[in-house]
């Protein structure tokens, strides 16, 4: 088919690539396929409340910027929109017609529709009331099912690999416990790869409920054999054998509608202080992982998803999603997405590698 008018927005948190995928469709459509390129700002809440800028090539000197120009929002479901009335009670509304109507306002041929899991399934909940709709996944989590890899998670990893770096040499100056915690809800993909090239002596991922007594016997050991000074990588899903992650009380948890994670580093460290003759510090790796400049990786991946989706679009190939699959993109079909996280697979080569150098897992 021949495009004419392609929208494109960016949902959920944000990460470094983000500015890759806009340029690559912005280019791609406008150089390759004539077309013109309509950005949708703040995620869906744009598309509720009509707020969109046009995208020129001219706009696309923004490869090696971190964020998204088009800005993000991970609380603007259109399907269950949650916003305070004048009385300050938490309502829901249903905007997706709205939306759509909005959608057809603008004459577009296809939503590129960029983010993780939600983002996606809301994308394709649009495709099925008739929106032409393309998925580019997005999440520093890497916790997508359907693609090997998303853009983002290179660089975050690359951030926490720096962390420890840092963190070792200050630890290793005062003997002390240094516990470094990253983001990972669900899935411990950043920590442990973070693990294994930041040389952390322990690992703890959502998938494998940590016993205490295995942490504490691991630094034991260390300051036994004359290193009396450990770091330790933590994701912040991670869980003690038998109770529940870590969350946080934050203004915006309410809104979201989703629990916040967060303290489990903290929550560690008094395990651990109160407990060993060592001093025990943890550093709370937070956003960082999200802002600044995209690896090259990063750069190449987001670019060359930007511009499949484009060809996919052409193609007509709607309630898709493009996908990284060994070194080559294909499509998978975003209905056979939807729900679905990509753990890592407690018998995974990862953590067999991870354990055979001697990283504790906590088990």
């Amino acid at each position: 088919m021949s495009l004419k008018r392609v929208g494109i927005l960016t949902g959920g948190g944000d990460c470094s690539g983000l500015n890759a995928v806009i340029r690559a469709v912005t280019r791609s459509a406008i150089i390759t396929h004539e077309a013109e390129v309509i950005g949708i700002k703040n995620g869906f809440e744009g598309l509720i409340f009509d707020r969109h800028r046009k995208l020129t090539v001219a706009d696309t000197k923004i490869l090696p910027l971190g964020g998204t120009i088009l800005g993000t929002s991970n609380k603007g479901n259109p399907f269950e929109y949650r916003q305070f009335d004048k009385d300050g009670n938490l309502t829901t509304q249903d905007y997706s017609q709205k939306s759509i109507e909005n959608f057809n306002r603008l004459n577009l041929d296809c939503l590129f529709v960029v983010g993780g899991d939600g983002t996606l399934q809301i994308g394709y909940k649009f495709f099925e009331m008739g929106m032409p709709v393309i998925g580019i996944p997005k999440t520093i989590d890497n916790d997508l099912v359907g693609t090997d890899y998303t853009f983002g998670y290179q660089t975050a990893v690359q951030v926490a690999c720096d962390a420890l770096d840092r963190l070792h040499t200050t630890g290793e100056s005062h003997d002390r416990v240094m516990i470094l915690e990253v983001m990972g809800r669900e899935a411990g993909w950043i920590a442990l790869e973070a693990g294994i090239s930041g040389a952390a002596h322990v690992t703890l991922i959502p998938e494998i409920p940590y016993d205490l007594e295995k942490v504490l016997e691991k630094i034991q050991l260390r300051k036994e054999g004359g290193s009396p000074f450990s770091v330790i990588v933590v994701a912040e899903g991670a869980k003690e054998i038998g109770k529940q992650a870590i969350t946080s009380e934050a203004a915006s948890t309410r809104l979201q509608g989703v629990a916040q994670l967060g303290g489990v580093g903290n929550f560690i460290a008094k395990q651990l202080s109160d407990r060993i003759d060592l001093e025990v510090r943890c550093t709370v790796l937070g956003h960082i992982q999200r802002g600044g400049t995209p690896l090259s990786f990063d750069r190449v991946l987001g670019t060359r998803l930007g511009t499949h989706a484009v060809e996919a679009a052409v193609e007509g190939k709607f309630g898709t999603m493009v996908a990284l699959k060994g070194q080559e993109i294909v499509l998978v079909e975003l209905e056979s997405l939807a729900g679905i996280v990509r753990k890592v697979p407690e018998n995974s080569q990862l953590i067999r590698t991870a354990e055979s150098i001697g990283i504790c897992l906590g088990r």
